[in-house]
């Protein structure tokens, strides 16, 4: 079988920073890839989170690696760069995932809460 490298994308908010918010939010938002596009944690390459620098109560990894079958995933954490008038309190994913060439679903990106708007054009319809 052939195989294609596909990025998916998505973010979310969360209303404060403490560890609670955090996992909840990022437990919403893997849920929600996981749901519309039917992913295989052996099948994903990476995934990199990035956090606004007003979050810092707990690294999205550590949660991510809490999923089932996700312990082998390559995770890693990173700051947003801030640019003043962003949006604030806001977890991003870039995730690098194979894909069956067959594959012809299309990948549906995750944007949820107070991150809707950062992407409309990726939100599918």
């Amino acid at each position: 079988m052939a195989w294609r490298v596909q990025a998916i994308r998505g973010a979310t908010t969360v209303l404060e920073n403490s560890k609670e918010a955090i996992q909840e939010a990022v437990t919403e938002l893997l849920d929600e890839l996981e749901t519309h596009n039917q992913i295989d944690p052996d099948e994903i390459i990476s995934v990199t989170f990035s956090v606004t620098r007003d979050l810092d109560a707990i690294f999205p990894a550590a949660i991510a690696r809490q999923r089932p079958q996700w312990n082998n995933v390559p995770l890693l954490d990173v700051q947003q760069m801030h640019v003043e008038g962003s949006l604030e309190r806001c977890i991003r994913f870039l995730i690098h995932v194979n894909i069956p060439e067959t594959h012809d679903k299309k990948i549906v990106h995750t944007y949820l809460r107070g991150a809707k708007n950062l992407r409309p054009d990726l939100i599918a319809r």
